[in-house]
């Protein structure tokens, strides 16, 4: 899982590949139309899609001779559930600090007051 996670959060890392992502969260598409909106060429798009790709975060399907590009739906999920276990870790740690602070501040009694 730390492997998976780490190319996850390296890809998405990268504003050009998040924009990637947005556009691909809207349907498949062809290199040709991921590229559009950048100043950049297709070879470097295509680059940018390797390593989305083997983040498992984009996959490519086979129409014909069309290969478009499609989020991948559990590719995030790793991600996902790293962020939501902190998340979750956070706001009671928070909670403490402010109840050590305030029962600080009553043993010590309140400047402020």
């Amino acid at each position: 899982m730390s492997d998976s996670l780490d190319l996850a959060f390296a890809a998405l890392a990268d504003p050009t590949r998040r924009a990637i992502l947005t556009r691909l969260a809207e349907g498949e598409a062809s290199v040709t139309e991921l590229a559009q909106p950048f100043a950049m060429s297709q070879p470097a798009i295509s680059k940018h899609l390797k390593v989305l790709e083997r983040a498992g975060l984009v996959e490519t399907a086979q129409q014909g001779r069309s290969r478009p590009r499609r989020l991948s739906p559990q590719g995030i999920d790793g991600a996902r559930a790293f962020i939501e276990q902190m998340a979750s870790y956070w706001p009671d740690r928070f909670d403490r600090l402010a109840a050590y602070l305030e029962r600080s501040g009553e043993a010590e009694g309140n400047p402020n007051e």
